[in-house]
């Protein structure tokens, strides 16, 4: 067991928890329990000590063996701490296992991030997002949790045996479930209608992806001036925000999404997959790295943040992997990585080193999409022109003609089908028609 010094924390005071954890030999247990300590600071609570096995699987009943339950009772009681947080989820019998030894709240890791979502939560769907996982999450942890409901309900004509409250409980908890499916498939319609009016727009879209706290907020704000909150705190973007920057002329979609974590409890994935989807949707995938961090720690964080995307089927997507915040390390470090990743960029959203070259890398890898086209728009179908202005196209080139409006766009090829009737061949274009006019006129002078 480790006793750790509470860090002063600015306003309320906060909870003092105690950290439980069972590791298999050759774990980092460093690396995990400061992720664990760094989650509960995120959810209002200080790890004041800690108590860890080393075995091969958690026991089935009380997570950890009866000797370390036997030091875990007296450990607990004497750091006066206030909730044990759990470095793993736990089943309902564990749970209540180690609430029954100690007679104190027990929380496990998804009940921490869990938490930690309904702080950050802004939008209605990702209000509803929480609830659905919470509510999922604690239906078969009701019996433990209000051991009190377990009878039969009070009251002229519900003597007998009725239903009992808990099960009454439960119905409805299953009936908030299912309603809240149906409106969160209701927000994901209206979302794949924004998706389908963007892809119309045919400006390449770009996903943030990057483990917790990497960044990824700062340099959204750094590339599109979103205003995103960038707190130091896990979790902080929870709602994905999409924004646009210009480059050569050409607009770009980034949107900013959930940071990933080691071990992120499958039902998150899959109760957060409507704002996941967002990185599906994309163009191309910038995996943010922290390239401060030890170079062990990097490497396992970019592992955990490949494996998440592989479970969300966007491995198949196109990857950019870009080191951030290399304004905390030093030129020797910088070389290291470069030897080591040698195609990424190293860049600090924050300070803007680097910024400039992610932008041309951005803009060269979509080059290959537009492709230069001349066309003439008729005075009388100023609608098309407007379009082209609407979808953010490069327009290289305009003039006034007689007959409409001489454009030289870049575009790409769902633009080109549907202006296809404006195209111009190369003896078309004005300049040559130009030309030709005056060599006449120059013959019929002489």
């Amino acid at each position: 067991m480790t006793e750790h010094q509470p860090d002063p924390v600015p306003g309320a005071e906060p909870e003092r928890g105690f950290a439980l954890a069972v590791f298999a030999q050759g774990a980092d247990t460093a690396a995990e329990l400061a992720e664990l300590s760094e989650l509960a600071r995120t959810a209002g609570v200080v790890i004041s000590a800690e108590l860890v096995q080393h075995r091969a699987h958690p026991d089935p009943r009380s997570f950890v063996g009866k000797g370390k339950l036997v030091q875990l009772e007296s450990t607990f009681s004497a750091s006066g701490a206030e909730v044990l947080i759990v470095d793993d989820e736990i089943s309902p019998v564990q749970q209540r296992t180690l609430e029954n030894a100690l007679d104190g709240r027990v929380v496990d890791r998804t009940q921490l991030i869990l938490d930690i979502f309904a702080q950050h939560a802004v939008s209605a769907e990702g209000k509803l997002q929480v609830e659905l996982a919470q509510l999922e999450y604690n239906l078969p942890r009701m019996r433990g949790m209000w051991k009190h409901l377990e009878r039969l309900g009070g009251g002229v004509g519900t003597r007998g045996p009725g239903e009992t409250q808990l099960e009454s409980d439960r119905r409805e908890a299953r009936r908030r479930v299912a309603l809240l499916k149906r409106r969160l498939k209701e927000l994901s319609k209206r979302r794949e209608t924004g998706r389908r009016e963007r892809r119309r727009s045919d400006k390449p879209t770009i996903a943030l992806a990057g483990y917790t706290n990497a960044g990824k907020s700062t340099l959204l704000n750094a590339l599109a001036g979103a205003g995103v909150s960038v707190e130091d705190r896990l979790f902080e973007t929870l709602d994905p925000t999409t924004r646009s920057f210009e480059q050569e002329g050409r607009q770009y979609l980034v949107t900013d999404t959930v940071g990933f974590i080691r071990r992120l409890p499958h039902q998150l994935v899959e109760g957060f997959a409507a704002t996941l989807e967002e990185t599906l949707v994309a163009d191309l995938v910038l995996h943010v790295a922290d390239a401060s961090l030890p170079p062990q720690e990097m490497v396992d964080q970019i592992d955990a943040v490949a494996s998440v995307l592989n479970e969300l089927g966007a491995d198949e997507l196109p990857v950019e992997l870009v080191l951030n915040k290399v304004d905390r390390v030093d030129a020797v470090s910088r070389k290291r990585l470069a030897n080591r990743y040698p195609d990424a960029l190293q860049i600090s959203a924050l300070s803007g080193d680097g910024l400039d070259a992610l932008r041309a890398r951005l803009a060269s890898r979509f080059a290959n999409r537009f492709e230069p086209v001349h066309l003439l728009i008729p005075h009388a179908q100023a609608g098309a022109l407007s379009e082209l202005y609407e979808l953010g196209a490069p327009i290289e080139e305009r003039r006034d003609e007689p007959e409409g409006v001489y454009i030289l766009a870049r575009l790409s090829p769902s633009t080109l089908g549907r202006l296809s009737r404006f195209v111009l061949a190369d003896a078309e274009r004005p300049t040559d028609k130009g030309q030709s006019g005056e060599t006449e006129q120059s013959r019929q002078a002489h």
